[in-house]
């Protein structure tokens, strides 16, 4: 898929930019998964943000530094729009979000359903599965290369 991809810091972001942000997150998250939940945790504005968009963003994903949610480096948010599932535009995602923080240890809390698919950029189950917002999720973690 032909896309632009994008990386700023929260304060770098327009409010366009944001808003569009946001309207993906709560379109999967919370209308498709139907997950009642605060996307407003208050860690975006410590996060670098990362996503792909060809007319609209079709993938999004934040980075959280060490220290704000987890002792590692974070990825979080990961998202990808319903009409772009199945594109590739996922993986490439994931992988520019491990490219932009190079060689460190890296955590995410991911859905449990998508272990194998993390799996695959090297990340290995780290805690046993628990429901967070009511979605089962399990954390894994990428060693440091």
């Amino acid at each position: 898929m032909d896309a632009r991809w994008h990386e700023r810091a929260f304060d770098e972001l327009s409010s366009a930019e944001l808003y569009a942000i946001v309207a993906l997150r709560e379109r999967v998250f919370v209308v498709e998964q139907t997950c009642a939940y605060l996307d407003a945790d208050g860690v975006d504005p410590a996060c670098r943000h990362l996503w792909a968009e060809a007319g609209a963003i079709l993938a999004y994903l934040r980075i959280v530094p060490a220290g704000v949610k987890y002792d590692e480096v974070a990825l979080g948010r990961i998202v990808t729009a319903p009409e772009a599932r199945g594109t590739g535009l996922g993986r490439a995602l994931v992988r520019r979000g491990l490219d932009a923080v190079g060689g460190v240890a890296v955590r995410i809390s991911a859905q449990a359903h998508l272990e194998r698919f993390y799996a695959d950029f090297g990340f290995r189950t780290a805690s046993d599965v628990y429901l967070e917002d009511g979605i089962p999720h399990l954390d894994m973690l990428r060693a440091a290369p």
